[in-house]
């Protein structure tokens, strides 16, 4: 069964670009004019990935995002922001709610795809089972849940998957040339500062465990116990 994918686009011609293209990829697509009838949608039937624009007409993408976090947290449902903003600030607003990926117009169909499937790929994965423990920080990969000195930390998609990613290799160096592979996916075009922008949110999530992600520079990261 096809991956079903929403996308919410009041340009009439983007829409029809982008229904016709990732038809063609095999992905199974609904599109939509406004927000509203996206998220109506999802009673009856909650898509896999959905694209979303930050500038919707009858309220703006960024709102649609938290409104689709708070609604169906835990579904594991992927977001892509699709916007002609490009500053940083509006790209870790984001992803700090909750977006799994930002892509900035104009931009590349066959790249939009590549990182879909990604993705896809990822959120396909299998976990496995039991809670893994390193200093203050406990990740349980089959709930997917995280805790902080005993307090539940609620992570976006790829800040779990992040601290997952760590945590298996607590003491050893992890490059961020594994972390994208791995997470992201071979096909990932985008920034690698992608990486430390989610570490950067993900030490603040963490509280003062953040500390046991540390910087190994022009590496990547590495997750001690104790910090430093």
């Amino acid at each position: 069964m096809p991956h079903l994918i929403y996308h919410v686009e009041d340009d009439a011609s983007i829409r029809e670009l982008m229904q016709y293209a990732l038809a063609n990829a095999g992905f199974e697509v609904v599109s939509f004019e406004a927000a509203e009838e996206m998220l109506g949608a999802f009673e009856k039937r909650v898509p896999d990935l959905v694209i979303l624009d930050i500038m919707l007409p009858g309220g703006d993408g960024i709102e649609t995002l938290k409104a689709i976090r708070r609604q169906y947290a835990g579904v594991g449902v992927k977001v892509f922001m699709l916007t002609a903003k490009a500053s940083e600030v509006n790209k870790i607003t984001g992803l700090d709610l909750g977006a799994d990926d930002y892509i900035t117009k104009p931009f590349s169909v066959l790249e939009l795809i590549a990182r879909i499937r990604a993705h896809l790929r990822q959120a396909a994965a299998p976990v496995k089972d039991g809670v893994i423990v390193a200093g203050g920080i406990r990740l349980n990969p089959a709930a997917r849940t995280v805790f902080s000195s005993d307090v539940p930390v609620s992570l976006t998609g790829k800040e779990f998957e992040l601290l997952y990613a760590l945590i298996k290799k607590a003491g050893d160096v992890v490059t961020r040339e594994e972390l994208v592979r791995d997470i992201w996916g071979y096909e990932y075009f985008g920034d690698s500062r992608t990486v430390d922008i989610h570490i950067k949110n993900l030490r603040a999530k963490l509280g003062d465990n953040g500390d046991c992600i540390v910087s190994i520079r022009g590496v990547g990261y590495r997750l001690v116990a104790g910090g430093g």
